[in-house]
């Protein structure tokens, strides 16, 4: 991705990996060629994001096991933070936990109110290798946490529980892009 490029661009959009397939239920593989695939991967994965209408996606939300995750997506002073961290480690999550709605792409059409930190810090790099530090506040924390989750094989519904949980994999199960015995 060229400095200045429009992210997404040149990338193609690819089928979104959906609740229950193995992918997106284990741990992704930390990136060590960072050569021109990184780069198509990168501009792949912002332009399904868009395609989907997402603010945040993860490789293997496209069935990628690699940990890298791109994002466009607004903070609570709507402020827009855009782009790509790849390695990420969620390195400080703290502040008051907030209940919010939450969805995901791979769950198309359902949400759940999700327990999240209003701030977190993320460490990783970039597509050249690059050191990154990304710090989030409120929406953006959220998206930030959610997407470090899909790296480490977890889905939104992990974090929820009691009668939310059962709730969401019960729609999960009954939605039309759901196959037999997919919802986990």
């Amino acid at each position: 991705m060229r400095h200045g490029s429009i992210p997404g661009a040149s990338g193609r959009v690819r089928p979104m990996t959906l609740l229950g397939d193995p992918v997106l239920h284990t741990p992704c593989e930390e990136v060590t060629d960072f050569g021109p695939a990184l780069g198509r991967l990168i501009q792949d994965m912002f332009a399904t994001m868009y395609a989907a209408r997402g603010v945040g996606l993860a490789a293997n939300q496209i069935g990628e096991s690699a940990r890298v995750f791109v994002y466009d997506c607004p903070d609570d002073e709507d402020v827009r933070h855009l782009g790509h961290i790849v390695n990420p480690r969620l390195v400080e999550a703290d502040g008051v936990v907030v209940r919010g709605a939450e969805g995901c792409l791979s769950l198309p059409g359902l949400e759940a109110g999700t327990p999240r930190f209003d701030h977190v810090l993320v460490e990783g790099v970039n597509l050249r290798g690059e050191p990154k530090t990304v710090h989030g506040t409120g929406w953006f924390a959220r998206c930030l946490q959610h997407e470090c989750d899909h790296l480490e094989g977890r889905v939104y519904p992990d974090r929820v529980t009691g009668w939310r949980r059962r709730r969401v994999l019960r729609q999960a199960a009954r939605a039309s892009w759901a196959t037999a015995g997919t919802a986990s």
